[in-house]
């Protein structure tokens, strides 16, 4: 038992990673506007979404443990046009996710240290730019170890207080006495708002699908920097540990907005600052005002967290396309470059600014473009990533059970479907 406990630990790192990822906008935003907006009418989309995209974030991890290189290694193996593709896909989201989750960092911030009173910019233009400034410097100077240490802590704090704000509001039971549905049709009308609220809450739920290559890098970094190797279950559990933990939290958050909001006269405020306060205010009403600070400072340290993952992911995303882009012969073992990983950091920034200061204080549309974007990129990062968990190259006792090869078929349709009634009918 002690040898399990040691070697789960050593392994312990990428998941919760992933879980902070997936806590940040989907959950404090997205899961919270569902509630606020539908009641329980949409906590299916939120239930299929963390189901049916869990086997192509898992897969990354799976890869990484059993070919010794990171996921995007293996769409150049795939073919060069595949991970061209992939670089696209990587750009066309890159800075619209970036900056989404500047903003809504940016807007818990300013509600924590009121920096708007001494400071006005459109879109909180410069409380974000010296966000990321902080961000970048931090992962220059600490990397991965920092990142890592960060979050779990972070993560346990806003984990406790979630599960306590979730149990004290269903205990109290909802504010107001309009009836709850668990099934809200007007959501699949493609003509109106609810479908695109649908599926840009699906495309962040529990995160966006291109971001599953991060999981492989640093399933690779942990065992570098440990220097331990774990087995390939002990790194689906991890994987797993982390997944489901934020999957589990994605229904409390919306039944706070669907006890304490839908059914109301209050909507959720449109601008960043705003809607930062209404989301702390709702964990308030539960635990009491006493706790306003708490919840204050944890949001945005998981903000703060998720943030600084973001920045990474990306970063090292890009370098490893840049190191195999140039050549035919692939460089599995490629040293890292710290030009490409600074540069892309600098790059980050300056395009995620400039999309935050054209959407000025518009925190929604900004979220919501974000994710459609990469809820319609997610069935090419599906298909292409089961391809290779089931490639001939991958020994048949490590490759996806029956179970997981059913769920993700049923995956690959969802995905597919919803994608394909969006552009048809929205673009």
């Amino acid at each position: 038992m002690h040898s399990r406990i040691s070697h789960f630990l050593k392994s312990l790192g990428p998941g919760v990673l992933f879980a902070s990822t997936c806590i940040g906008v989907s959950h404090l935003v997205q899961s919270t506007r569902a509630g606020a907006l539908y009641g329980f009418g949409l906590l299916w989309a939120v239930i299929l979404a963390n189901v049916l995209k869990y086997p192509f974030f898992e897969y990354g991890s799976r890869y990484a443990n059993i070919k010794g290189k990171s996921i995007i290694d293996g769409y150049r193996d795939t073919g060069r046009w595949v991970l061209w593709l992939y670089f696209l896909i990587v750009l066309s989201s890159m800075f619209f996710v970036a900056a989404a989750v500047g903003a809504v960092t940016a807007a818990f911030m300013d509600n924590l240290l009121g920096i708007s009173r001494w400071v006005s910019s459109p879109g909180n233009w410069l409380p974000t730019a010296g966000l990321f400034a902080i961000c970048i410097t931090v992962l220059l100077i600490g990397a991965y170890k920092v990142l890592d240490s960060l979050i779990k802590i972070i993560g346990s704090v806003l984990l406790i207080s979630t599960l306590v704000a979730f149990v004290l509001t269903l205990f109290n039971g909802p504010v107001s006495e309009s009836p709850f549905t668990f099934f809200d049709t007007s959501v699949f009308d493609p003509k109106q708002s609810g479908f695109l609220f649908l599926i840009a809450l699906m495309g962040w739920m529990p995160t966006a699908l291109d971001l599953s290559a991060w999981n492989s890098l640093w399933t690779l970094e942990r065992i570098k920097q440990t220097g331990y190797h774990p087995t390939l279950k002990e790194t689906i559990d991890e994987f797993g540990f982390g997944y489901w933990t934020s999957a589990i939290l994605a229904p409390c958050f919306l039944l706070l907005g669907a006890y304490l909001i839908y059914g109301t006269d209050y909507s959720l405020p449109a601008g960043a600052a705003g809607f930062a306060h209404a989301v702390v205010e709702l964990f308030t009403q539960s635990i009491g005002n006493w706790s306003y600070l708490f919840i204050a400072s944890s949001a945005f340290s998981i903000m703060f967290g998720t943030c600084i993952a973001v920045f990474d992911g990306y970063a090292r995303t890009t370098e490893r396309i840049l190191q195999l882009l140039p050549t035919r012969t692939v460089r599995h073992e490629a040293p890292s470059n710290a030009f490409y990983y600074r540069l892309t950091l600098l790059g980050i920034a300056t395009g995620a600014l400039i999309i935050i200061f054209r959407f000025g204080a518009s925190l929604k549309a900004l979220v919501d473009l974000a994710t459609t974007i990469s809820f319609v990129l997610a069935p090419f990062i599906a298909v292409i990533n089961f391809r290779l968990v089931m490639g001939r190259d991958i020994p048949a006792d490590q490759k996806p059970g029956k179970l997981m090869q059913g769920l993700s078929y049923l995956g690959i349709i969802f995905l597919t479907a919803f994608s394909v009634i969006y552009i048809w009918w929205v673009l």
